[in-house]
């Protein structure tokens, strides 16, 4: 089963999607992170970020995994460092980039092949798992988000950005991720919308599980009536 949550920047995907699968006992994909991961990789090798054809070979060459919940790039732990303002300020770069996207999707997808996946990004439900037996569209005010994505930045340790900073960001990300010709922040075709402001963490991901849970007994008593033996006909 492929359970996908989309939403908007700072709306609480990645932290939802990682309970939900771990109370599902389902494997969790972050997707953003896997941009992020170029992102890091980018700003390592100091490439030409507005030059279309350096980032998607950049991109072909890296070694993006995933292990126990956390990213490995090129076999370095990097899952710490993908959260840092100066990975977010250049993701945008690689998200824009039409062939890294294409590359990442094929990912995204290999990694799901087989498995039982909680999957979250912008894209998932509408472009890369559109049969996804379940999906989530989660929604937040852009000052709720703001206030989110500050307090990442301020668990890191790192200098943060002031909260109008943030706040512009996001906004202006709302605008570039809305507009993409490909790719771009929608609500997928029958996703549930679930907004998030006002609502802590256990109770968003409550309602998501009892959702889930609720589509897996009525597949399994679907499957078990399909594969039960019809009685005879008396005629």
């Amino acid at each position: 089963m492929i359970v996908t949550i989309d939403g908007p920047a700072g709306a609480g995907k990645s932290t939802v999607a990682k309970l939900l699968a771990a109370r599902l006992g389902f494997d969790y994909l972050d997707t953003g992170a896997m941009y992020r991961a170029v992102a890091l990789a980018a700003l390592r090798a100091g490439i030409d970020l507005n030059d279309p054809k350096q980032l998607p070979d950049l991109a072909r060459k890296l070694d993006i995994r995933f292990q126990e919940g956390r990213l490995f790039l090129d076999g370095e732990d990097v899952t710490e460092l993908l959260r840092r303002p100066e990975v977010t300020r250049t993701s945008r770069f690689v998200a824009d980039n039409d062939d890294v996207r294409a590359h990442l999707i094929t990912l995204q997808r290999q990694y799901a092949m087989g498995r039982n996946v909680v999957t979250e990004g912008r894209d998932q439900g509408s472009l890369v798992f559109p049969q996804a037996e379940v999906k989530f569209y989660l929604t937040a005010t852009a000052e709720e988000r703001a206030r989110r994505r500050l307090r990442e930045y301020q668990a890191t340790g790192q200098p943060a950005p002031s909260y109008e900073q943030v706040l512009e960001e996001l906004l202006s990300r709302d605008c570039r991720d809305a507009s993409r010709p490909w790719g771009r922040l929608v609500k997928p075709p029958g996703a549930i919308e679930i907004p998030t402001d006002g609502l802590d963490i256990p109770t968003v991901v409550d309602r998501l599980e009892a959702i889930v849970r609720d589509v897996m007994t009525t597949t399994q008593r679907r499957t078990t009536q399909q594969s039960s033996p019809q009685p005879e006909d008396p005629r």
